[in-house]
């Protein structure tokens, strides 16, 4: 994988820094068109710039929180679901596999992966506009299987297609609960980039 830019490149030019951030964040169009110039103008301006990645990310973050709801879910989007196998990049791959030594997904049990596709189905029935993000840390699918059950309040289960998505009791956008699970999905975007620090030999 590409090295990132130094620091010193990042601030004088938005091309090393739409790298840097599409790597550490995932690529999206939001990512690109919003955070990258903004970011820039701050880090151009700023008599203090960033004296390491982490605090890069940390300002990328403090910027994303400024926008409106609807820019912090399609920023969110930009990751892939848990449990996704295809057009992952290289970190998120090995992000969601079983064996962090590894960069490539691990052989996941079929089961698993129709019971987080189903999970990822239900949880945005409940939270309209958002897909779960959760900084995974090591664990498996199956264990993240358990934790996104926990998070929505279901049963421990393998199953493709229960409890049936049209019983998920949708939350009013914009109302305390889904902005509660908005800026945990941010701050979870934030822990992710981090990690992502240490499997580039950056932190």
């Amino acid at each position: 994988m590409e090295p990132l830019p130094s620091l010193e490149v990042i601030k004088l030019d938005e091309a090393p820094l739409a790298f840097t951030l599409a790597t550490l964040f995932e690529p999206s169009s939001v990512l690109s068109q919003k955070l990258v110039p903004q970011l820039h103008e701050k880090l151009k301006s700023s008599p203090s710039p960033p004296t390491s990645y982490g605090e890069l990310i940390g300002l990328a973050i403090d910027q994303v929180r400024t926008w409106n709801v609807d820019l912090q879910a399609k920023f969110i989007s930009g990751h892939p679901r848990i449990g996704e196998t295809k057009n992952l990049s290289m970190l998120s791959a090995k992000e969601q596999g079983a064996n962090s030594d590894r960069p490539t997904v691990q052989p996941t049990p079929p089961k698993v992966l129709a019971r987080l596709a189903h999970l990822n189905a239900y949880y945005e029935r409940c939270y309209p506009k958002l897909v779960y993000i959760v900084f995974v840390n090591g664990r498996s699918r199956a264990e993240i299987v358990r934790v996104l059950e926990d998070h929505l309040g279901l049963a421990h289960s393998l199953s493709i297609d229960e409890p049936a998505l049209e019983t998920a009791d949708p939350v009013d956008v914009g109302s305390q609960k889904w902005l509660d699970e908005l800026e945990r999905a941010v701050r979870d975007v934030g822990l992710i980039a981090k990690s992502r620090l240490i499997a580039l030999n950056v932190a």
